[in-house]
């Protein structure tokens, strides 16, 4: 499966259009967690934490995106958007794009 944010993919024609898709991930901060990122708040740096947790709910939300595009028969995703969210101390990561048919 292609993925991109371009609306197109170099190389390829767009057969068919299938559709929005979308993929969500939601994850919870450890307590932990918070108070490490607290204490790299005050010494300056990065959270490690924060980033680890954040690069795992950007790859499931992808890979429920691209799940919910192979279910329409698409081979590609384009003009694809992720979006980031915090409710409630929980991180939420989107991602949504349009499905289609490259050949």
């Amino acid at each position: 499966m292609i993925v991109t944010t371009t609306p197109s993919v170099e190389g390829y024609q767009i057969a068919d259009y299938k559709g929005i898709v979308v993929g969500e991930a939601i994850l919870g901060a450890n307590v932990i967690r918070d108070v490490f990122a607290g204490i790299t708040d005050i010494l300056g740096g990065r959270s490690g934490a924060y980033e680890q947790e954040l690069g795992k709910a950007r790859a499931t939300a992808l890979a429920e995106m691209e799940e919910r595009a192979a279910n329409l028969g698409a081979n590609a995703v384009v003009g694809v958007d992720l979006d980031y969210e915090v409710i409630n101390n929980m991180l939420m990561v989107s991602a949504s794009g349009t499905a289609v048919v490259i050949g």
